[in-house]
């Protein structure tokens, strides 16, 4: 078994497009395709999207809840942790070596948590 796709809630879609869309940049993840209240990323293997919540409400981060991506060196670690609070983003820790991985943690303009990493 493997993961194959991973969605965050947003209030806010055309906010989320661009956020993602430049973190996103420079990988082989992209470029948005927006479905109905749904965009979607797509990677080898996997997805990833956000989505206004099916039922209408609000959506909220899930505390606890993080997605880590594994963006493959250290310097790009830096970078992205970097672009993603001048995109608005929240840092939650900076870049640094944690056990096995060098991590760095922001939060999405709607508070989703990520763990960018090299393993």
């Amino acid at each position: 078994m493997k993961m194959s796709y991973f969605t965050l809630g947003t209030n806010d879609m055309e906010a989320s497009i661009k956020f993602y869309d430049a973190l996103f940049a420079d990988s082989d993840v992209g470029p948005a395709l927006p479905q109905g209240r749904m965009t979607y990323w797509l990677g080898q293997d996997f997805a990833f999207a956000v989505a206004e919540p099916f039922n209408g409400e609000p959506a909220t981060h899930g505390n606890g809840a993080m997605l880590g991506l594994n963006v493959g060196s250290t310097d790009e670690v830096k970078r992205l942790h970097m672009l993603a609070i001048e995109l608005g983003g929240e840092n939650e820790g900076e870049p640094m070596q944690r056990g096995p991985y060098f991590s760095a943690y922001v939060r999405d303009l709607d508070k989703n948590k990520l763990c960018l990493f090299r393993q």
